[in-house]
């Protein structure tokens, strides 16, 4: 009895590996480059330092800006000391670009510029410093030191 012991041409072979490297390689290069859509697009939200704490109205007023490239959702906002914010949320002043508010979660789209006023849960202490985080869908944790006025 005759056993073949046969395998794929060489050449064959070579041809193969060179094709799956380039649809490999063009994939990671689509998606560095951000040729797919907004898998290579970031979010970057930047505070101002004239965020602050309106002790009065026992309410967060944050000044952002969105300087990325992706819509950035923010879904909590937790201020040290104080606790978790979850009551209204609300939009004022000048607001450049698309900054939406539905329910408790705010988007802030590319390049959008405004004001977030931000009922608090409990009371602060005029003077004083508070650490506050904003998240974001994507993952991010941006911290802020706003004074309480």
């Amino acid at each position: 009895m005759r056993r073949l012991n046969r395998g794929i041409e060489p050449i064959i072979a070579v041809v193969i590996l060179v094709a799956v490297t380039l649809v490999i390689a063009i994939g990671v290069i689509g998606w560095i480059m951000g040729w797919w859509g907004t898998f290579g697009a970031t979010e970057s939200l930047q505070p101002y330092p004239d965020s602050y704490i309106d002790v009065a109205n026992k309410a967060l007023v944050l000044h952002l800006k969105n300087t990325g490239s992706a819509s950035a959702v923010i879904y909590k906002i937790e201020v040290a000391g104080i606790g978790v914010v979850t009551g209204t949320i609300s939009t004022t002043g000048t607001v450049t670009g698309t900054i939406s508010v539905a329910g408790t979660e705010v988007t802030v789209g590319p390049g959008a510029e405004g004001t977030l006023v931000v009922t608090l849960p409990g009371n602060a202490v005029a003077g004083a410093t508070y650490l506050v985080r904003i998240y974001t869908r994507a993952g991010n944790v941006i911290p802020i030191n706003v004074q309480a006025k």
